[in-house]
């Protein structure tokens, strides 16, 4: 221990108080970002909380009354549980920060009377950044829908300051000891998006280009802790050995908070060689339409030998762009002429003779395909005009087989 030779207590309390306060200056810590000033080791952040733990105990206990609760937040606004066009941004919940009240009990020193005072303590909400959807909106077939991620805000934060009052009494003089208030500033990240891209079909034929849609990225948001120091007055006695005992308010710190990036991944439809057949995608499935007038003779459910390169070509693109195992529907559609059960029939038969193809001679698994027939139930143009006449050719693009999967 310190001693001062010659020198009374009183003498050595006014000797070391501001020895005391230089001390609780240099410990003191503050904001990490924006002011460049560092934070207080982990080491000495432990020595702290102890402290001020033991300090607001010993005040809560002097004041008679437990500690206030924690609050508990309360979200505001609907929050989606699920995104049915994209994926859920979980939502970031941001505690509360309780510090008790301190007590400092009365006093007489010299006659007067010292009164009780009550440091406020400090009751921040719980926040809490809502939960969020990205989205991929629905596209028809070779397009890619628009894609977007929303924007996000972290809101602000702030400490109050905070003063143990100074003392002035019987001989006593101790100065107030203050510590500012801190605040941490709302942070915000825009949202992103990109337009709905599709495949252009040239008009006489040809290989259709591939079309991207570029990755988007939210970036991470970062709003940093912030720490009010703790602060002290230390204890003093007077010649008559009168005394004031020493007063901490514990620190309070907020923590950082931090909202993850998000991305929403590239996308791209490949080239492919316009045939005979109609392809339509989208963005996890593909499709391809057949007319029967180029797979079978009138009322036939025999393959045409001059449907096999068309039939090869579906067979291997669907090798290359179908997700591994995948099913492959392969649906039979007629026109409206003749008996619904006949067509019924037909459309059956046809589509079954196209998934024996595609086992025996294209490479794809049996087990993977499934015929179905619908007759005429599933029409994609009228089969007659307006005014109730045929219509050949309306009813020869119902007369079709669709070849389908997910990719």
């Amino acid at each position: 221990m310190w001693r001062i030779p010659g020198r009374s207590i009183t003498t050595r309390i006014r000797f070391l108080t501001p020895l005391l306060a230089v001390v609780t200056a240099a410990c003191g810590a503050t904001t990490i970002g924006g002011g460049g000033e560092e934070r207080q080791t982990p080491a000495h952040a432990s020595s702290q909380s102890a402290t001020a733990t033991t300090a607001a105990t010993t005040a809560t206990e002097a004041s008679g009354g437990p500690a206030s609760p924690t609050p508990t937040p309360v979200p505001t606004g609907s929050e989606p549980a699920d995104c049915p066009n994209g994926k859920l941004i979980p939502a970031v919940d941001i505690p509360a920060v309780h510090a008790d009240p301190v007590v400092i009990p009365e006093a007489k020193i010299g006659g007067t009377t010292v009164p009780a005072v009550t440091i406020p303590g400090v009751d921040i909400p719980a926040q809490r950044v809502p939960a969020q959807c990205t989205e991929i909106a629905p596209a028809p077939g070779g397009c890619l829908g628009a894609a977007s991620i929303p924007p996000v805000s972290i809101p602000a934060v702030e400490i109050p300051p905070v003063e143990i009052p100074g003392v002035d009494a019987g001989g006593i003089k101790l100065d107030p000891v203050r510590a500012d208030g801190k605040r941490a500033e709302a942070q915000h990240a825009e949202g992103v998006s990109t337009p709905e891209v599709c495949q252009v079909e040239p008009k006489e034929g040809g290989i259709v280009s591939f079309v991207i849609r570029p990755f988007i990225i939210r970036p991470f948001v970062i709003r940093p802790f912030v720490i009010r120091p703790f602060i002290i007055r230390p204890n003093a006695c007077n010649d008559r050995n009168e005394c004031v005992p020493a007063v901490e308010v514990p620190a309070v710190e907020v923590p950082a908070v931090e909202v993850p990036a998000v991305e929403i991944p590239a996308a791209e439809l490949k080239s492919y060689e316009v045939g005979k057949s109609e392809i339509l995608k989208g963005d996890d499935s593909i499709a391809f339409t057949l007319r029967a007038d180029v797979l079978f003779d009138f009322d036939e459910a025999v393959i045409k030998p001059a449907a096999a390169s068309e039939l090869r070509r579906i067979a291997r693109e669907i090798g290359e762009k179908a997700e591994a195992g995948a099913p492959i529907a392969v649906d039979g559609h007629t026109d409206a002429k003749g008996d619904d059960s006949y067509n019924r029939s037909l459309s059956e038969r046809r589509a079954q003779a196209v998934v024996e193809w595609l086992a025996s001679e294209g490479g794809l698994a049996r087990s993977r395909l499934k015929a179905r027939g619908y007759g005429e139930a599933k029409p994609v143009e009228p089969n007659t005009r307006s005014d109730g006449s045929d219509d050949p050719a309306g009813r020869a693009r119902n007369r079709r087989v669709v070849v389908s999967t997910v990719t």
